[in-house]
């Protein structure tokens, strides 16, 4: 994990988020899985979620940023719309072009209307942690690969668990992002033994993200 991205989940999380290398040690690299190419959870509209990158434009109301696999990400802001670095409050003009961050907030595909801006000081947009993690870009006619890192529910069924909102989605967002940022999470879902599902999109790889009820990163696929 790098700095920034550190300094990015360390109000959100506290000890005990798994890096790529921690989650490799634990389980074969890449092994066999079946990969469903979406879903996870019943979404029936705009859910909590977030994505890393970096500030590409400002503007009064709103910000744009780039993902770590160039997905352009639009942010709206409005009153309640709060900002920190690391966990110190700031003032919204903190956020400037080149800057790293994490948005947490509702997201609708590419528009993630913020709840919370966390501005990364040493960060990279995410660009380290997705190189480890093996992140794929998306590529349009180019399938999902099957495959999978760490711990990855067996039994796990597309459209299982409860969609979460809130400090559990922040929570479980910024986890997932930490560990393998580049695309978008606009969904949290918790599975029926406590653990949660961070659904990616905009990326062809890892949809499915794995976060113990620590908000601890298990595995991916």
């Amino acid at each position: 994990m790098t700095a920034g991205l550190a300094v990015a989940v360390a109000g959100l999380l506290g000890a005990g988020t798994a890096s790529a290398a921690d989650l490799s040690s634990s389980a074969p690299s890449l092994s066999a899985a079946v990969t469903p190419p979406g879903g996870g959870g019943a979404r029936s509209g705009p859910e909590d979620g977030g994505a890393t990158g970096i500030v590409d434009s400002t503007s009064t109301s709103s910000f744009t940023f780039t993902t770590a696999t160039g997905v352009a990400v639009t942010v709206d802001e409005d009153s309640s719309t709060k900002y920190d670095v690391g966990v110190l409050p700031v003032p919204a003009s903190v956020v400037h072009k080149g800057e790293s961050v994490l948005v947490l907030g509702l997201v609708d595909t590419s528009t993630i209307t913020a709840t919370q801006v966390t501005v990364q000081p040493f960060g990279d947009g995410g660009a380290a942690a997705a190189r480890a993690a093996g992140v794929i870009a998306f590529q349009q006619g180019v399938p999902s690969p099957a495959q999978s890192v760490g711990q990855v529910p067996s039994d796990y069924t597309e459209g299982d668990g409860t969609i979460m909102s809130g400090t559990v989605a922040d929570k479980a967002t910024a986890a997932a992002q930490a560990v393998v940022p580049g695309g978008v999470v606009d969904r949290v879902v918790r599975l029926s033994d406590g653990e949660y599902e961070v659904h990616n999109i905009s990326i062809n790889w890892p949809h499915h993200v794995f976060v113990s009820a620590g908000f601890k990163v298990l595995g991916y696929e």
